[in-house]
């Protein structure tokens, strides 16, 4: 990977992280575009990487809501556990909401099926167009959510379970997750900011197992000029996300999905037109 190449894809890894699109799912293209040779442990590393990246502008624009403490008094006759569970009740519900993906992605990424979508650009193509029809109809399917439905445990743990399926490149995290809120009663713009929230505990771990994958099979990859990458695209794509979340809520919140569905199946309907055509989707061979 070039320097310009790095930053293509941070650039295309910050504007859709949020967006219900699949920020995987268009690196991989992205990737395929440029001639990125795929199936490289670095490449699948740097995917992983810089989205954790993209994750902490989360941290930076919601920050009052993100280290938030419950200092009201715990119910009478509380144990230690549930002192603390009512004090930090945000990150309890993180925990819970993240669980389900902790145990899927971890034997996803052990049977070797995770690396195997990851070099797939055809389970791409296919899932950008099944889940741009599906989300022609989610707005009239789920649209029913109200300020009063309060994030609770099973509510968390559930739109968890909806994480999971994102766990295939071309669904989007963003699109399962607000979707997966949206069939608990949160209102588009609740189901949204917690699928942000959601995300850092996510990303933070599917990282971590990259770096130690990296460092425990072959260390021969951490050259200096392949940290300079991780870094620059972490940067990147942070700052294009800053920039990206906030319109991104305002526009969901007042438009729904149908945009959004219909941009999935143009891409998706182009790439699956092109592979089964012949054509290679690099521009560089």
């Amino acid at each position: 990977m070039t320097w310009i190449e790095t930053v293509i894809i941070a650039i295309v890894e910050g504007l859709t992280e949020f967006l219900p699109v699949s920020s995987t799912g268009h690196m991989i293209i992205t990737q395929n575009l440029l001639g990125i040779q795929q199936g490289d442990p670095f490449v699948h590393a740097f995917t992983f990487i810089i989205q954790f990246g993209a994750i902490l502008s989360v941290v930076c624009l919601y920050w009052k809501r993100f280290f938030q403490f419950d200092n009201t008094p715990a119910p009478e006759g509380s144990s230690t556990f549930q002192k603390l569970k009512h004090k930090f009740y945000f990150y309890w519900l993180l925990i819970v909401g993240v669980l389900p993906a902790v145990i899927i992605g971890l034997l996803a990424k052990k049977s070797g099926l995770l690396d195997w979508l990851l070099d797939s650009v055809e389970v791409v193509a296919i899932m950008l167009v099944v889940g741009g029809v599906f989300m022609l109809f989610c707005d009239k399917w789920f649209n029913k959510g109200s300020e009063a439905n309060k994030l609770n445990e099973k509510r968390a743990f559930n739109i968890g379970l909806y994480q999971c399926i994102s766990v295939i490149p071309g669904v989007s995290r963003s699109m399962a997750t607000i979707v997966g809120g949206m069939t608990q009663g949160l209102t588009r713009k609740r189901a949204a900011e917690f699928s942000f929230f959601l995300a850092v505990p996510t990303m933070a771990g599917a990282t971590l197992l990259d770096l130690l994958d990296l460092l425990k099979d072959d260390t021969s990859w951490a050259t200096t000029h392949n940290i300079a990458m991780l870094l620059l695209g972490c940067v990147v794509a942070f700052i294009v996300a800053l920039l990206a979340m906030k319109w991104f809520v305002a526009f969901l919140s007042k438009y729904g999905f149908k945009a959004f569905g219909v941009y999935r199946i143009i891409v998706g309907t182009i790439i699956i037109v092109l592979l089964l055509t012949g054509h290679s989707l690099a521009m560089v061979d």
